[in-house]
């Protein structure tokens, strides 16, 4: 029987701890949320982010611009929110309208309130083992392992996607806890038989249900990154769960597994800072 990796469970615990720490330390942090447009999708992640900044104790300034504000407008708010001393952290909700450069505007946060860690600085830093903040979603999935009792060290870890915001620091991190990884993407020959060696298998290729049981080694671990809504309206992952989870040892459902881990390890990086 496969062990079903619980992400609420464990995104709970994570914002829990942190909650205590800011009440027990009398922390003082602020995150400025940016969204610009009306994206429906963005809507919904800013205001789970406000409620989450709410309940773990921490202020949130919310900027809520429209489709038109240009480029030089939001770049003028990133350069006054890095001065401000109050804000530790700084999140530009993606994406952006089309008429702005997401590479410029992720350029214009101060690498020490980079809190989604994305810019360059954030990267390099991961990439040579120098302290700073992580991508919330691959520092999620290594919570979510470690919490679950799964070793990672010596383990040969596969990860599907090379994007620069899960598969490449996704990687990074699980060489940093000496795991042994390869990267497969949509050039990979024998997708079957690389991914059939993982012990732990991070599917993030967004393609739903693509994953299924001829992809994974019995009794490996799975963590589906992907998020879907299928012909049926129904949220569903990377990962045809039926199929594979009877032939692994732990698995993540969706919804419930990584998703959450997103927000709680956001709050990780404004609580903790670097």
């Amino acid at each position: 029987m496969y062990q079903l990796i619980d992400g609420k469970r464990i995104s709970q615990e994570i914002k829990d701890e942190l909650k205590e720490k800011v009440a027990k330390q009398g922390l003082k942090r602020c995150l400025a949320v940016i969204k610009v447009g009306n994206d429906p999708a963005s809507g919904v992640y800013v205001n789970n982010k406000k409620k989450a900044c709410e309940y773990v104790g921490i202020q949130s300034l919310s900027y809520e611009l429209a489709e038109e504000t240009t480029e030089e407008e939001l770049l003028k708010l990133i350069e006054e929110l890095n001065t401000k001393e109050d804000v530790n952290g700084i999140l530009v909700q993606l994406p952006l309208p089309s008429h702005i450069d997401e590479d410029k505007v992720l350029l214009a946060i101060d690498p020490t309130k980079d809190v989604d860690g994305f810019h360059p600085v954030s990267v390099g830093n991961l990439s040579i083992g120098r302290p700073g903040y992580v991508s919330c979603t691959p520092a999620g999935v290594i919570q979510l392992l470690k919490r679950s009792g799964i070793e990672i060290a010596g383990k040969e870890c596969v990860v599907i996607g090379r994007s620069n915001i899960v598969g490449k620091p996704m990687s990074m991190l699980l060489l940093r806890e000496n795991a042994t990884v390869t990267i497969c993407h949509s050039r990979t020959r024998d997708l079957k038989e690389v991914t059939k060696r993982a012990d732990i298998l991070v599917v993030a290729i967004g393609k739903p249900r693509f994953v299924d049981e001829t992809f994974v080694k019995e009794g490996a671990v799975v963590i589906d990154v992907g998020i879907h809504r299928n012909e049926n309206g129904k949220l569903c992952g990377d990962v045809d769960f039926d199929k594979v989870a009877p032939h692994t040892s732990a698995i993540t459902p969706v919804p419930g597994g990584v998703g959450p881990m997103t927000i709680a390890m956001l709050m990780h990086n404004c609580v903790e800072g670097i």
